[in-house]
């Protein structure tokens, strides 16, 4: 197959994102196992590495996926897996290592949402999520296609790991008798900050409504789109039908909600009528047959009801993917698994519907950073599926996987990591920038021993600033201060610390090199800390620990 300028147009499309990144990985990859599931189904397992991660490492890397790292004939892709292994097959505690993301990208086609890059048609993060499209329908993938790897692996601690990133693929040959009409289906990828390269907005504690969510765009403090590009919707260019879709969220999140609009569309489903007997009141010596007659008639109509699409004006719901928290603690870490669509789920789109989604974060508990709100969906074109106008189609779906065991160091109990901080006697008041190096904010760090670990003090109204050492710059090892509420002092998990310091502050990610962080090394904290003794951690290593003080005007 001739690549022809148009590949050339995509990979170039990709210059300025990969030089944006960290850098491009030079690891290899090899199928470690293949298996026939009958009927002309294959199942191959490909290893990708070894992967040589550094200490601390938050970085996002491509990597180009070479012909031996993928099917090298023509086929539908039916189910994905992906994983994060040790080299010798087992999976690293995510309190340690995280799998971030991994997003497989089709330089060789246009993606259908981003406005000109290349396809992105695999997606997975922290969760693992899994993609098993129903039956008959697959992602046609040839030969040929040229696929790039994104990935960024959080390293939570200062040990060096090396890791492999294995893939599952249910793979259909062209030439096997199970793929005589199958149909082709193409990623239609919603994101609420599409196209962003890193597609992060951040939601704060006691952000949206009072009853502790926000829903993301439309409850944000400050118009996400002041540009006037509405990131979150995509206007169907053909008509087709969607068969699958799945959210992702990051830590804190509740649900995705993909929303169907159409001009002129009304809702055609089915009509209940309250009955009479249940629009009467019910007299206490009622006979009983009045009453079974009653209870009948209250059961048809909720099932009625039950049927009935969510339809207001033109707008229809299509799909809420719930996140479903294994975490004990809620929706705290990273301990769940997002719902996708059932089997039967297939929607008729027409060209000119608007697709939308939104996203739904809890704000009670913490300040969530760097979220994200995403429904990876998939279409086919052509005819066929159900008018969501005149059928529900917002079922709930399953659940996409299971508990992992590497979830379960959650973290929050004893032995402690440290001594109360708001016990400890005053340290030196501020002065030169506290230098922040070997996973320690130096005299800011109350697990220090001795006076080298007692508050640092202001008096009020006035700062504290950190500052990167040129090490951890050099060696692209980046930290924040994010508030928690303090003693800020157990066992580090993955659902504790969190962001919940009463007094919300966090400094970015600190560090140079684009996304994820803010290009700077130094950071103020407010002046407007009120007096007390203010805790914090690291989000990007949560081991780290440190505390400040601020006392009184005139006590210095």
């Amino acid at each position: 197959m001739s690549l022809g300028r148009g590949f050339y147009r995509l990979l170039g499309s990709l210059v300025c994102a990969i030089a944006f990144f960290a850098g491009v990985g030079n690891a290899s990859a090899e199928l470690i196992d293949s298996e026939d599931l009958g009927d002309g189904v294959q199942r191959l397992t490909y290893r990708i590495g070894p992967i040589e991660v550094t200490s601390g490492q938050n970085r996002i890397v491509y990597k180009m996926v070479t012909a031996e790292e993928r099917p090298p004939v023509d086929g539908y892709i039916t189910a994905f897996r992906p994983n994060l292994v040790n080299p010798d097959g087992t999976i690293p505690k995510s309190s340690s290592i995280m799998f971030h993301h991994g997003v497989w990208i089709n330089l060789s086609r246009r993606d259908a949402t981003s406005g000109g890059m290349s396809e992105r048609f695999i997606g997975t993060g922290e969760e693992k999520t899994e993609v098993v499209f129903p039956p008959g329908f697959g992602y046609f993938h040839k030969g040929t296609d040229v696929w790039l790897l994104n990935h960024m692996i959080h390293n939570l601690t200062p040990a060096e790991h090396t890791l492999y990133i294995t893939y599952q693929i249910d793979f259909v040959p062209l030439t096997s008798p199970k793929a005589e009409g199958m149909r082709g289906v193409r990623p239609i990828w919603m994101d609420v900050m599409n196209p962003n390269p890193y597609p992060v907005f951040d939601t704060y504690k006691g952000s949206g409504g009072k009853d502790g969510k926000i829903v993301w765009p439309y409850e944000a403090k400050e118009d996400p789109y002041k540009d006037g590009i509405k990131r979150n919707l995509w206007t169907v260019d053909r008509d087709g039908v969607l068969v699958w879709s799945v959210g992702h969220v990051h830590t804190g999140g509740l649900a995705t909600d993909l929303y169907l609009n159409r001009d002129g569309a009304k809702y055609a489903g089915p009509k209940c009528p309250k009955p009479r007997i249940l629009r009467k009141k019910l007299k206490k010596n009622a006979p009983r047959s009045l009453r079974s007659a009653r209870s009948k008639a209250a059961v048809k109509y909720r099932k009625c009801l039950a049927r009935m699409p969510d339809v207001e004006g033109d707008r229809v719901h299509l799909f809420k993917s719930n996140a479903h928290y294994y975490e004990p603690a809620g929706p705290v870490s990273w301990d769940m698994a997002m719902r996708n669509t059932r089997k039967d789920w297939l929607v008729q789109l027409k060209a000119g519907d608007t697709l939308e989604v939104t996203t739904t974060y809890e704000t009670k508990r913490a300040s969530w950073y760097e979220n994200m709100g995403i429904a990876i969906s998939y279409m086919a074109d052509g005819t066929g599926g159900k008018d969501p106008y005149r059928t529900r189609m917002d079922y709930t779906g399953p659940i996409n996987h299971r508990h992992y065991s590497e979830n379960n160091d959650h973290g929050g109990k004893l032995p402690v990591v440290g001594p109360d901080p708001t016990g400890l006697e005053n340290g030196p008041f501020a002065s030169d920038p506290f230098v922040i190096s070997g996973y320690s904010y130096g005299q800011g760090d109350y697990r220090l021993p001795g006076a080298a670990g007692r508050p640092p003090v202001v008096e009020k109204g006035d700062t504290f600033t950190f500052s990167l050492s040129d090490g951890d710059v050099g060696n692209k090892i980046w930290h924040s201060l994010t508030s928690c509420a303090a003693p800020c002092n157990r066992s580090t998990g993955i659902a504790y610390p969190i962001a919940d310091g009463d007094f919300r502050f966090d400094s970015g990610q600190m560090g140079v090199g684009g996304a994820p962080t803010v290009n700077r090394t130094t950071w103020t904290t407010p002046a407007n800390l009120p007096v007390g003794t203010h805790t914090f951690f690291c989000r990007i290593h949560p081991l780290m620990r440190g505390a400040i003080r601020v006392v009184p005007k005139g006590s210095g």
